[in-house]
């Protein structure tokens, strides 16, 4: 065989014995066959074969096998970002003429697709209220192809009562959606409380280390798998093994990760709640939380993201505040290894219910640090808003009495 030739034929190596924990990447666009047959029946080889790199490797399917098993459902598909896997599911699933009802409390990205592409599609949307059921029933008619929950909802923390409203929905022929990226798998299990489509943002804490986009997809049957395997195929949307191998390492410390993040979040809620600058703090485990009930009912356990809403008085003084922080980091996104905290508004994200609070929350997502060194940090941070605060009623006061 010629020097050129023998650069590019890989000889076959043996692989028995060879026996790793972690998974193999394998890296593939083309994928060859044994003979013309082979490849002229390549699309008779079902799910679990394979015929090009797009759509699956061993690495890609040994990741999709994983969130299956955790979610207790049929099948998984991987998608390029949590966004992603939101919008492929909807798409994969609406015609023009349906009618889709999402969550007011919907991630402000699943509201500005809904709005503006599914709109171009002549899919009509609308938004009802996540805690009441009886809304939702209202505007639920024999148009409506699915209806999309988010729970506990972005921000603001709501739970809903996911078995009362897949009732509702299948009773009325839409399928249900659900965005599980707060919870994961590990505490909440949508598919088993009746949702026909569970995401995840596996961006977050099930990759866990904030350096990869991904997105998963799990369906209870296989004429969702194959409705949705179909899109994705005829859009050109796959993932990277590479990718892929990162969340698998990721995933194999969440339950750990998940456990630090929780004991921290619990900590510092609890301080929260007594500080004078905070108003109210939003989670899902607090019996004060909407939904709490529904989350003490069919949740198996909290993460570490929650939302404190301020005082009035303090609003002004948040960003002089935050850039204090020197363990906690300003940004989105949540569930990786480092703290976060970052100023979310809400009521432009609002449209079938209105928020009564303060507009502006400070989301917080608690990483794997030392809690000692978080709570210094929150401490340094709520004692200048709260200084502030004394400052500008003491002048008030002041005033008041030079005008005695």
């Amino acid at each position: 065989m010629n020097d050129l030739t023998q650069c590019v034929v890989t000889p076959k190596v043996k692989t028995d014995g060879f026996e790793a924990l972690g998974a193999a990447v394998h890296r593939a666009s083309t994928i060859v066959f044994a003979d013309a047959a082979a490849y002229a029946t390549r699309g008779q080889r079902g799910p679990d074969g394979y015929s090009y790199g797009l759509y699956g490797t061993p690495t890609t399917r040994t990741l999709e096998q994983k969130i299956t098993q955790l979610e207790q459902g049929h099948r998984t598909l991987l998608a390029p970002s949590g966004q992603a896997a939101n919008a492929i599911a909807m798409l994969a699933v609406l015609n023009l003429g349906d009618k889709v009802l999402v969550a007011d409390t919907a991630y402000p990205p699943v509201r500005d697709f809904v709005n503006t592409d599914l709109a171009r599609f002549g899919v009509r949307a609308e938004y009802y209220d996540p805690t009441s059921p009886e809304g939702l029933e209202r505007r639920i008619n024999g148009n409506t192809k699915l209806v999309w929950c988010e729970s506990p909802g972005s921000t603001t923390m709501e739970v809903q009562d996911l078995p009362r409203i897949a009732e509702i929905a299948h009773r009325h022929g839409a399928l249900v959606g659900f965005d599980n990226t707060w919870a994961t798998p590990l505490n909440f299990k949508p598919l088993v409380h009746g949702a026909d489509i569970v995401t995840e943002a596996l961006t977050k804490y099930i990759s866990g280390h904030s350096d990869v986009l991904m997105g998963s997809i799990t369906v209870a049957s296989e004429q969702l798998f194959n409705a949705l395997k179909a899109t994705m195929g005829r859009a050109g949307i796959g993932v990277s093994p590479d990718d892929a191998s990162l969340v698998l390492r990721g995933m194999e410390t969440l339950g750990v990760r998940m456990k630090h993040a929780h004991d921290g979040a619990t900590a510092m809620i609890n301080w929260f709640r007594g500080h004078p600058a905070v108003e109210r703090v939003l989670y899902p485990a607090l019996p004060s939380s909407p939904g709490h009930e529904f989350w003490k009912r069919d949740f198996l356990g909290a993460s570490g993201v929650f939302s404190v809403e301020l005082v009035p008085e303090a609003l002004p003084h948040v960003p002089e505040a935050l850039n204090t922080l020197e363990t906690f980091a300003i940004g989105a996104s949540w569930g990786g290894t480092r703290s976060l905290v970052a100023p979310m508004p809400v009521k432009s994200n609002r449209s079938a219910t209105a928020w009564s609070g303060q507009d502006l929350l400070l989301r917080f997502s608690v990483g794997l640090e030392s809690h000692d060194d978080l709570m210094a940090d929150l401490e340094k941070m709520l004692a200048q808003i709260q200084a502030r605060i004394d400052d500008e009623r003491f002048g008030k006061e002041n005033i008041r009495q030079s005008m005695l």
